[in-house]
């Protein structure tokens, strides 16, 4: 068990450095991409306002909780690996 806790611990301090990293290029990818349409569109009116809109969509979207896939993929494996070493 103190193995375990000994790999779990600096795996999660890890892991939660790089989803805060993705999650943050994430989000300036999609404000940068925003701004971008704007400026494509030639829309008018209050820039920042829209940008809101679209990052409150973001952050509601598939793509924004994908992104906690960088938990749940190297924990999952570490416990079908911990299972299949020790029952079977």
């Amino acid at each position: 068990m103190i193995a375990m806790l000994r790999l779990l611990i600096p795996l999660l301090l890890v892991l939660s450095v790089a989803y805060v990293a993705v999650s943050i290029y994430s989000r300036q990818r999609r404000r940068a991409k925003l701004i971008a349409h704007w400026r494509r569109k030639g829309l008018t009116g209050d820039r920042e306002a829209f940008v809101r809109r679209g990052l409150a969509q973001y952050d509601r979207s598939f793509r924004r909780r994908l992104i906690l896939a960088i938990y749940a993929v190297p924990l999952g494996l570490i416990a079908i690996i911990v299972y299949y070493t020790n029952f079977t």
